[in-house]
């Protein structure tokens, strides 16, 4: 078992985006319908239509095999004693704000969808066009009626939602945790990086999203509005404490020969994924998360496994199956790997 590799894997949406991804992929330098790069997907894209009945599921590099597939014919040597890896990662990149949203958390999920997940998710802010912003939790206490007065406000008012939520700059190296519940909206001119639960459901109960008009089924999954709306939570931290709770600061536990290594999000943080951040400069680091999913976010370097060596550089993406013997990214340049893990079995 070796680092598997993937076919690239834009996944479509209702929004323009993805001209960040010239610097971070090498991407054409335009927007477009597929502002989202999936990685290690297992998860269907809630498209409606769909363009492709496996939307969002990745593929592996040089062949037709989806990663479900693979995962299924090789459990125990992918993924050692789980029963799934259990974590999707993204890249996207927005030119407009998002709409406000929140995510279900797991009792939601699994009363609603049949769900075992919800979708807990993080950020990590890669690159930003001018004047990026987020939007994260409520800024004042909203009830549920003044949050339907908005809702209704936004046929006619783009902003009547927006006004809700903390609004502060998007900058390079931010790092977010968005539990569950959370209201929150990416804002015009963010490349992000997100790990999150593996679902893509959404509650976006706002009229417009640029100049696309939501469905009802687009706002509420199909729920109808008085049953989405127990996705939100009213009764969270708001205004300064909202976006303190929400903010991660990296901790380093390895700062040495050249390697520094960073926690952004652990167990105390969420049960649901790990996060850590490598940056290397001439200097060689074995990867032990494994199963793990790998990003590398800058610089360059070569990963060598089983006597086979391959250079990666930002952009490059990669699973690590826990059967995979000792791989060492070694020859870095300004290397920035970030590592992405399942919950603990």
């Amino acid at each position: 078992m070796e680092p598997v590799f993937f076919k690239r894997n834009r996944v479509g949406r209702i929004y323009q985006g993805g001209r960040l991804f010239h610097g971070f992929f090498g991407d054409p330098l335009k927007d477009g319908l597929e502002p989202e790069e999936w990685i290690a997907s297992t998860v269907r894209a809630l498209n409606q239509p769909q363009r492709d009945p496996h939307e969002g599921i990745s593929i592996l590099e040089g062949s037709d095999v989806l990663f479900t597939d693979f995962l299924a014919a090789h459990a125990t040597e992918a993924l050692g004693d789980r029963h799934e890896f259990g974590v999707l990662i993204k890249v996207l990149d927005s030119s407009i704000r998002l709409p406000v949203q929140a995510h279900p958390n797991k009792a939601f999920a699994k009363r609603h969808f049949g769900s075992e997940h919800g979708k807990t998710e993080m950020w990590i802010v890669l690159a930003t066009r001018e004047n990026a912003h987020i939007h994260f939790g409520f800024r004042e206490r909203v009830t549920q009626g003044q949050f339907i007065e908005a809702i209704d406000a936004s046929e006619r008012d783009t902003e009547a939602m927006s006004r809700l939520l903390n609004e502060v700059p998007a900058r390079v190296g931010d790092v977010y945790l968005i539990p569950a519940r959370t209201v929150h909206a990416i804002g015009a001119g963010c490349l992000i990086l997100e790990v999150q639960e593996p679902t893509d459901f959404t509650i976006a109960p706002e009229a417009w999203c640029g100049d696309h008009r939501l469905t009802e089924k687009d706002m509420y999954l199909g729920l109808g509005r008085e049953a989405a709306l127990e996705c939100i939570d009213f009764e969270g931290p708001v205004g300064d404490r909202a976006l303190d709770a929400g903010r991660r600061t990296p901790k380093a536990f390895v700062d040495a020969g050249g390697v520094r290594a960073e926690r952004l999000i652990g167990p105390e943080d969420t049960p649901d994924f790990a996060v850590n951040r490598y940056r290397l400069q001439a200097a060689s680091l074995p990867l032990e998360g494994k199963p793990g999913v790998y990003v590398v976010t800058g610089g360059s370097g070569v990963i060598a496994c089983g006597g086979k060596e391959r250079p990666i550089g930002k952009g490059t993406y990669f699973f690590l199956p826990a059967a995979a013997p000792e791989t060492v990214v070694q020859n870095a340049t300004e290397l920035e790997i970030v590592e992405c893990l399942p919950p603990n079995p």
